[in-house]
């Protein structure tokens, strides 16, 4: 594993304003840390963990690590009249933590859960509450503890 961590942001651009703007700040984030990113992009925010999840199984680096060291999630989610948003919510937080847990993968989680748009303005936008750069400081500080730790498969 290579000391500059490389990590994988998977972003939902279904609100592409909010979601570039997380994109932005978690970039500028790792990239100031020394790491580097790619990014992939899901229809939605349900499909994030499907997609670390095939990303976890993308072929390793030329030393046998894996490709990504880490994986930031990035998207919103704003409530609508129906129970949609609960299910989305809820069910892409559980399968995020599940992969985290069973695969010891360290996952910055930046989806925002909001009432309304200006409540994922004042989240996501880089000169306010900047939670893109959050996810990537949380995925880097959990790249440091798999490190330090070296988890062993159970």
């Amino acid at each position: 594993m290579s000391d500059k961590p490389h990590i994988l942001i998977v972003a939902s651009p279904y609100y592409a304003h909010i979601t570039e703007a997380l994109v932005r700040g978690a970039t500028a984030h790792v990239e100031a840390a020394g790491g580097t990113v790619e990014q992939i992009d899901v229809p939605g925010v349900f499909e994030i963990a499907a997609a670390i999840s095939m990303a976890m199984r993308t072929a390793p680096r030329a030393d046998g690590t894996p490709r990504f060291d880490g994986y930031i999630a990035l998207g919103c989610v704003i409530r609508g009249e129906t129970s949609h948003y609960d299910y989305v919510c809820g069910e892409s937080a559980r399968a995020l933590q599940d992969l985290a847990v069973l695969h010891h993968a360290p996952i910055g989680y930046g989806i925002v859960t909001v009432e309304n748009e200006e409540q994922a303005k004042e989240r996501a936008f880089v000169e306010r509450r900047n939670k893109g750069a959050d996810a990537a400081a949380a995925c880097l500080a959990m790249i440091e503890l798999k490190r330090d730790l070296n988890p062993q498969p159970l």
